[in-house]
């Protein structure tokens, strides 16, 4: 599927003044869904900056119940990534609910008037009314998203769409081959 590409070509300039804000769930399942990756969420900001002056760049995480996620958290931290973190919801059905779609819109909101660029880090088209709104208060809004799971809506709308589909190795994590494999094929080499 190819993806549209927004065509509006916004000016990034050193002194512009940038908030990154990181859907860390849509950008988790999109990866797995679409390439069975996990996500390099360290270039993924470096490229949204683009050499221009990060002001904040807030990941919006769920914790679980067995905290196993906790490493993935203090990797975002040292990278210079802050996190928001809630609870995973676990309803009575047994059916779960983690979404930061409002807390994610309330700071970049409240961040706004201390930012000249606002990038959102997701492909939810439930963020149009968000972009909307920031353009309306003369912000340059721009998305970073993988394009085959990026609403089309959004991209149009906003001034710049960067499709994380387009560098594989630059945004996704390949996968570490197995310690074990790895130490058999330098045991067969040595034996050539």
């Amino acid at each position: 599927m190819e993806t549209k590409q927004n065509k509006k070509n916004p000016l990034k300039h050193p002194d512009q003044r940038v908030g990154v804000f990181i859907d860390v769930q849509n950008m988790y399942y999109s990866a797995k869904n679409l390439h069975n990756k996990k996500v390099n969420f360290g270039n993924i900001v470096k490229e949204a900056v683009a050499e221009r002056k990060l002001i904040r760049a807030i990941a919006y995480v769920v914790r679980t119940e067995s905290k196993d996620e906790q490493p993935f958290f203090e990797a975002l931290y040292n990278l210079g990534i802050e996190t928001r973190e809630k609870d995973l919801q676990i309803f009575s059905t047994g059916m779960k609910k983690a979404d930061w779609d409002v807390g994610l819109a309330v700071d970049a909101i409240r961040l706004a008037p201390s930012l000249d660029a606002i990038v959102i880090v997701s492909g939810d088209g439930d963020y149009l009314p968000l972009v909307e709104y920031l353009q309306s208060r003369g912000k340059q809004v721009e998305v970073a998203a993988f394009g085959g799971t990026t609403s089309s809506k959004l991209i149009e709308e906003v001034d710049d769409f960067i499709d994380l589909s387009l560098d594989k190795k630059k945004f996704l994590i390949l996968p570490q081959r197995n310690v074990r494999v790895v130490r058999e094929d330098i045991k067969r080499v040595g034996r050539n």
